[in-house]
């Protein structure tokens, strides 16, 4: 049986997340927090998502990051039908 975390812990992460003041802080944290297969995965779905904005197809994408066909599906599903964070993430980084 999957159990869902309480809203309140959840934004409890959100906010630990959000209280970090530089990159140093930030990469502590999530270095602490997740293992390094999970943050290679976050880092890769970011780089699909910058490429999937940037016009490239499937197998391109497929060569350059070494994503799963499925991984860049639900990430591309993720961009068009999701909540807009890989979108405020990548417009925010082009700054």
């Amino acid at each position: 049986m999957h159990v869902r975390p309480k809203e309140e812990s959840m934004d409890e992460l959100f906010q630990a997340i959000l209280s970090m003041k530089t990159l140093e802080e930030c990469r502590a944290f999530l270095e602490d927090l997740c293992t390094m297969t999970e943050l290679l995965a976050m880092q890769q779905r970011l780089m699909v998502a910058k490429q999937l904005r940037a016009g490239m197809v499937y197998s391109q994408i497929v060569e350059s990051t070494g994503a799963s066909t499925a991984t860049i599906s639900r990430v591309n599903r993720a961009l068009n039908y999701g909540k807009g964070g890989y979108q405020i993430a990548l417009e925010r980084l082009k700054r």
